[in-house]
């Protein structure tokens, strides 16, 4: 399919992430971590709000009570829109503090998977964590580099997980009663050239869509075969994270990030760090919602 990629926010992002569509309000949610911003993105006013705070912001995800929840440099918070409250919830690295969260997402029972990270990357520093909505958090994969991309089937009886440096989407088993995963095997591996997996989405048919740092470009794999059906180019060297949204979730929302550019990445990608969109062929799920 040939694809018409547009800007939807041009944001300048020094590292935009974590997109996650409010289907109920029809909004996006995203965030530039470094900048320490969450953006809230009103497709139908093309309006871009944004709230900066005091640490860095890794994810956002929304809430059946209408709170979201943030994985933030220092922990996970809840936060509240209207009264702009910021609540501590739970800290499992608080003797880390030069690590932070990074990619984050509730699961179809509606637990926070959220992952960690070196602030200076640094090589297996970073875990994966599972947060219940009684408040219980648990360390699930240890130790990972750069906690990325999260998915589960249409069927609730995979997960897949990206560990960026690994160049591989892993497939799990996925126990939805009691959030348990078990049985990795490689789903898909990126070949050489082609940047770096990073944030990924699924569709209703359970193919995958992958972000590529350093890429420019996001593609679409069936993870049981680990064949390449699809890919879109976009033009910005770093691309982060998808997901999707619209009214009939069929338009995918793409973030990027300008970190990490030189001079001459500038010339050849000048719209790196916006908010992209383009229409889909085919349909994303309801983004799932922590269980509170």
């Amino acid at each position: 399919m040939s694809y018409q990629v547009e800007i939807a926010v041009p944001a300048k992002a020094t590292l935009g992430e974590g997109p996650h569509w409010d289907h109920e309000n029809e909004r996006l949610y995203w965030v530039d971590i470094l900048e320490k911003k969450l953006h809230i993105y009103e497709p139908q006013k093309s309006e871009n709000r944004t709230i900066t705070f005091e640490q860095y912001i890794g994810a956002v995800v929304g809430s059946k009570s209408g709170d979201l929840l943030l994985a933030m440099k220092n922990g996970i918070y809840r936060y509240n829109i209207q009264s702009g409250q910021l609540t501590f919830l739970t800290n499992p690295e608080g003797e880390l503090p030069n690590n932070r969260f990074n990619d984050g997402k509730c699961d179809p029972a509606g637990r926070f998977w959220a992952g960690t990270m070196s602030l200076e990357e640094e090589t297996h520093a970073g875990s994966l964590y599972r947060f219940q909505p009684s408040g219980d958090i648990k360390k699930v994969i240890s130790p990972v580099t750069i906690s990325n991309g999260l998915a589960w089937s249409p069927d609730h009886k995979y997960m897949y997980y990206i560990d960026t440096p690994t160049h591989e989407v892993q497939m799990y088993n996925y126990n939805k009663e009691t959030g348990d995963i078990s049985h990795a095997k490689t789903a898909v591996t990126i070949p050489d050239g082609n940047g770096y997996p990073d944030g990924m989405t699924i569709d209703q048919e359970g193919m995958i869509w992958v972000a590529h740092w350093g890429g420019s470009k996001v593609t679409r794999w069936n993870p049981h075969s680990g064949n390449l059906l699809d890919e879109i180019a976009v033009p910005a060297k770093n691309v982060t994270s998808c997901t999707f949204g619209g009214k009939n979730l069929d338009e995918l929302y793409i973030t990027t990030a300008r970190k990490g550019m030189v001079e001459s990445d500038f010339h050849s990608y000048p719209d790196s760090g916006h908010l992209f969109k383009v229409k889909t062929n085919v349909k994303g799920i309801p983004a799932y919602l922590f269980e509170d």
